[in-house]
């Protein structure tokens, strides 16, 4: 984040960079010490792959909806803070509930309004993001984000486990309450709005001219956008609920125990590979850091296909936090100047909706497959289109 001053990067904005951060550890840390242990507490309650299929499938194409309307809210009005921290309260004020459910489908309302308002929150956090650094800083401001949070996903695990031997899956439910309280209450305190900037104040750090604010036409999405939305969309089909790599490993020997360690293995090569890889995009091409990590997925969901030993297990879970650094925020940075500023909201929340949609048919598929046919060949329906994947991205 250091480099040349601008009113973009002014110390109150670098500021709300790191307020965003801070507030995305702590919720990352509710949320990762219940989603480990929740294929367990399904099973537990009589549940298995096609019942946490659906509530995956479900809880994500609500959220793709909420970040479709919250997209075109976002560009529609000057006030984007309230969105943001009604999202984080409310995701935050039912996952205790999970603690005295009694029923798997108890457990789908929770997640649905867990991604709905994680879908309300969504684009105007990563719009105000991109209003706070120039458009040549978005891939670090982005990676520095996700670094803190993917951390909450290092310490959620942590809790987790130190807590299941003593208080067991729903002791660890009621205590995530507290890292979500302390999420609301930074992201009322220190998050700050930010003010629309003109297109043209809007410049690029990498000697480029920008993308999208003067190439796509007012208010129109630029043919770029649509192409990498399609590489982005196909790669989806087959990117189900990481829960079932998780099911995955319990099928080969490894505990429920040992899950959370699972979420730590893969969140620490993810946290120490987010913001090099945010800052790496601002210097080379966005498209081809994240083709490498859709390759990489390929690799892990194929080695899960196999299937895989319990070394292999603990290998390929640390190599898919390179996947997940390479692509997350890299892919927002790259929707975010291809478009123009005056749209970025909608092109976030377009770009949220489709692949979350897809998520839900990921989901849904992988469960009936892995029902019907076994669980090597969902793993392999996977790895294949997050190859043609990273070729499109690459070409497009």
């Amino acid at each position: 984040m250091s480099g040349p001053s601008s009113t973009a990067d002014s110390p109150s904005a670098v500021r709300n960079i790191y307020a965003f951060g801070i507030t995305s550890f702590f919720n990352d840390t509710a949320t990762e010490m219940a989603y480990w242990v929740l294929p367990a507490f399904l099973v537990s309650l009589g549940a298995g792959p096609a019942q946490l299929g659906l509530i995956e499938g479900i809880a994500e194409s609500v959220a793709s909806f909420a970040k479709l309307f919250s997209g075109y809210l976002t560009d529609r009005i000057d006030r984007r803070k309230p969105l943001v921290v009604a999202g984080y309260f409310f995701a935050n004020a039912v996952k205790p509930l999970l603690a005295v459910v009694s029923a798997w489908w108890q457990i789908l309302l929770i997640r649905f309004t867990d991604r709905l308002a994680k879908g309300v929150r969504g684009a105007p956090r990563d719009v105000m993001v991109a209003e706070s650094v120039g458009k040549g800083r978005l891939g670090s401001a982005y990676g520095l984000i996700q670094s803190l949070d993917s951390a909450g996903a290092i310490a959620g695990p942590l809790i987790a486990l130190a807590l299941l031997a003593h208080y067991g899956i729903r002791g660890v439910f009621w205590a995530a309450a507290a890292p979500g309280a302390l999420a609301v209450l930074v992201a009322i305190f220190g998050i700050r709005e930010t003010q629309r900037r003109s297109s043209n104040s809007d410049t690029s750090g990498r000697g480029k001219p920008p993308t999208g604010a003067s190439q796509a036409g007012g208010n129109r999405m630029p043919g770029s956008f649509y192409l990498v939305l399609f590489a982005v969309t196909l790669f989806s089909i087959g990117n189900s609920s990481d829960m079932f790599l998780v099911m995955r490993a319990q099928n080969v020997g490894i505990s429920v125990n040992l899950a959370p360690l699972l979420g730590l293995v893969f969140n620490l090569t993810y946290t120490l590979g987010s913001w090099p890889a945010g800052w790496l995009s601002d210097r080379v091409s966005r498209r081809w850091i994240a083709a490498a990590g859709y390759f990489i997925f390929a690799g892990v969901y194929f080695v899960f296909g196999r299937p895989p030993s319990i070394l292999a297990i603990w290998i390929t879970m640390a190599v898919y936090g390179l996947y997940y650094a390479l692509t997350q925020p890299v892919l927002k940075a790259l929707v975010a100047e291809t478009v123009a500023q005056e749209i970025r909201g909608r092109a976030l929340g377009v770009y949220y909706f489709v692949t979350s949609v897809a998520t839900l048919a990921a989901s849904l598929i992988t469960g009936e497959l892995w029902k019907h046919y076994g669980a090597s060949l969902p793993f392999y329906v996977s790895a294949g289109l997050a190859a043609i994947s990273a070729v499109l991205l690459l070409s497009s």
